[in-house]
């Protein structure tokens, strides 16, 4: 910032056009170039996660596998309630939490007890966040349902 002396009586001014000028470019490059920038990288080299991994159904998108959707009908598996969750998007629930829901789905559906175990038991993340639970994709189970069962699915299909 420059001062400059002015003709009435000697006070310096302050010159702000720098400082202005220095927090546009700034203001331009991080808040705008910077973020398109990266997008695009995102965009080019990891396609699926930059859009949030998506999951379609005959073409059309059903939900995000990142991000808890809202599954309200007992014939569904349903995610963690928020007291349950920091947030309420958490997308995955515990192995013992489906589990527990198993017979619920079966009275509502009248698929069998076994076959819904198994369901859960093919979705287990093999990668787990922790070693002593295992968690299991609320959609990747519910989007199983509805391809394994259409009869009872097939508004959903």
């Amino acid at each position: 910032m420059e001062t400059k002396k002015s003709n009435d009586g000697g006070k310096e001014k302050a010159d702000f056009k720098p400082v202005i000028g220095i927090a546009i470019v700034s203001l331009l490059i991080g808040g705008l170039f910077f973020p398109l920038f990266i997008t695009g990288i995102a965009q080019v080299f990891f396609p699926t996660q930059a859009n949030g991994d998506l999951v379609r159904i005959n073409g059309q998108v059903v939900g995000s596998s990142n991000i808890a959707q809202n599954f309200t009908l007992p014939i569904f598996f349903h995610t963690r309630i928020e007291s349950q969750s920091a947030s309420g998007l958490d997308p995955d629930i515990t192995l013992q939490m489906a589990d527990s829901q198993i017979s619920g789905i079966s009275n509502a559906t009248g698929i069998p007890t076994g076959a819904l175990q198994q369901i859960v038991n093919q979705n287990v993340d093999p990668e787990g966040r922790y070693v002593e639970l295992q968690y299991v994709n609320v959609l990747s189970l519910n989007l199983q349902l509805i391809q394994d069962y259409p009869s009872v699915y097939s508004a959903y299909a």
